[in-house]
């Protein structure tokens, strides 16, 4: 009896998935509930749990591999290899097909299965590869020493043709019989079909040598090199500069994360007018209070009290006196929010994500400061969940962390503004006709002004400045 596991919607309709690293291997015994993969969607990293109790008995799918939802991935109990890579003749049902179509719909020995995780009644078959040749009959991929004499008595040698033309037509029979039709387009593996993009193989130049006759990453090296190989004198130069200059770059993978935020911020781009406005604040008595609250402790001994937090609950509360900056554009309505799930864009090693507090308007210092540091510290492990990216309706942009005093930011996809917090500075400014040093930042707000007029934009910004200036008035 087996049972494959296929890759399941992980939450919010996402159709592939990056297999990231497995946490168990074949021969292994698992529970219910054991994480058995790690895998990377568009958003966020994810454990998957075991649906069932049972033996490993192979992993479908190769760390690196980019699938969709729906693609088996683990198989449980027998191992149905055999099967696979030898079809049985036509007509006849296929190894262990039974047993499959047993076990995944729950009946006999599927095993326990996890809500939303069960295997569909027909996933257990593949589904095939687009551009994949139809397995040839079985006669085709049958031993030669089997299919010879089949060939010769089928096709015997005309009577006047000498012998030895005889038995070289029957041997040229046989190694057409024995050989697997060559396929249309090369078998290989997404990650190996990239590799050879990426090296400029032409995979259907290239002998193949994987068990079911699909290219691998070695048969790709191999092509490369010998292709890099200079043929003469005065094709060497050219060929070693090609391989100097290929050193010295580095090829990053654009999917995950970072190719859904630039999907989001295209989209985000062109269909906003976008429209950027810039304040100098004195932030100095931000930055006394900031200081204060970390000396004594006030929000507890394990909270964490940045510039950050002040501002954050300096544009909750400048949201509160201009609620129209807290809206989209949904069809022909202007959709005014009167929540504020608070967005900070974080970076991170699998790039750039927008997390959200929820109801970040009706908290406290301590509990936005709690908010802010678990945010950050599940976005920095890179598993936030897809739920916590949904919904925001205003996002700060910590641009100051970097050392940069102000920014044009693009607005998150589903919201009306974004604000960009500068770094700090000690500079020159006018205090009562005197100059002195202050700790002075640059706000800028960017807004879509089919929502926003800048009268709007202008207060909000300006609200945000004067609760930075004096945060009392914010108690207010």
């Amino acid at each position: 009896m087996s049972f494959e596991f296929p890759l399941p919607d992980v939450g919010e309709g996402l159709t592939e998935a990056d297999i990231v690293a497995w946490k168990v291997a074949p021969g292994d015994t698992v529970t219910v509930n054991q994480i058995l993969v790690e895998i990377e969607t568009a958003k966020s990293l994810v454990e998957l749990p075991s649906p069932q109790a049972g033996t490993v008995g192979a992993l479908l799918v190769e760390e690196g591999q980019t699938i969709e939802v729906g693609t088996p991935i683990i198989r449980f109990g027998g191992d149905d290899s055999n099967a696979e890579e030898a079809p049985a003749p036509a007509g006849a049902p296929a190894p262990g097909s039974a047993e499959k179509s047993t076990d995944a719909s729950g009946d006999a020995d599927g095993g326990a299965t996890l809500v939303g995780y069960g295997a569909k009644e027909s996933s257990s078959k593949r589904r095939p590869r687009k551009g994949a040749p139809v397995p040839a009959p079985a006669a085709s991929v049958a031993p030669a020493a089997s299919v010879a004499p089949a060939a010769e008595a089928a096709a015997p040698a005309p009577a006047t043709a000498p012998a030895a033309q005889a038995q070289s037509a029957s041997a040229a029979q046989s190694q057409s019989a024995s050989a697997p039709a060559s396929p249309s387009k090369p078998l290989a593996k997404p990650p190996v079909r990239k590799l050879a993009k990426d090296l400029g193989v032409d995979l259907s130049q290239v002998t193949p040598t994987g068990p079911r006759g699909d290219v691998t990453r070695d048969d790709v090296h191999a092509a490369a090199n010998q292709t890099a190989a200079p043929t003469s004198g005065a094709t060497a130069p050219a060929a070693a500069s090609a391989s100097d200059q290929g050193a010295l770059e580095e090829r990053i993978p654009f999917k995950g994360v970072t190719k859904m935020m630039a999907k989001a911020m295209v989209d985000s781009a062109f269909t906003m007018p976008h429209v950027t406005e810039f304040l100098d604040v004195d932030v100095t008595e931000t930055m006394a209070m900031v200081r204060r609250l970390k000396s004594t402790k006030f929000l507890g001994e394990d909270v964490k009290v940045s510039p950050l937090l002040i501002v954050a609950k300096a544009v909750a509360w400048a949201v509160g006196r201009n609620p129209r900056i807290n809206s989209c554009l949904s069809g022909d309505e202007i959709v005014v929010k009167k929540y504020v799930n608070l967005g900070i864009a974080a970076a991170t090693p699998r790039g750039l994500i927008v997390p959200n507090i929820k109801n970040a308007q009706a908290m406290g210092l301590g509990e936005l400061a709690q908010g802010i540091q678990d945010l950050t510290a599940l976005a920095r492990s890179g598993k936030t969940p897809p739920a916590d990216q949904a919904g925001g309706t205003i996002t700060i942009t910590n641009v100051g962390v970097f050392g940069v005093d102000a920014g044009t930011p693009i607005i998150n996809p589903g919201e009306a503004a974004i604000l960009a917090f500068g770094q700090v500075r000690k500079k020159p400014w006018v205090v009562d006709d005197e100059i002195v040093p202050r700790e002075i930042t640059t706000l800028s707000v960017s807004a879509d002004h089919r929502v926003v007029d800048g009268e709007i934009i202008s207060k909000f910004l300006a609200d945000v400045g004067r609760g930075l200036e004096d945060p009392t008035l914010m108690l207010a």
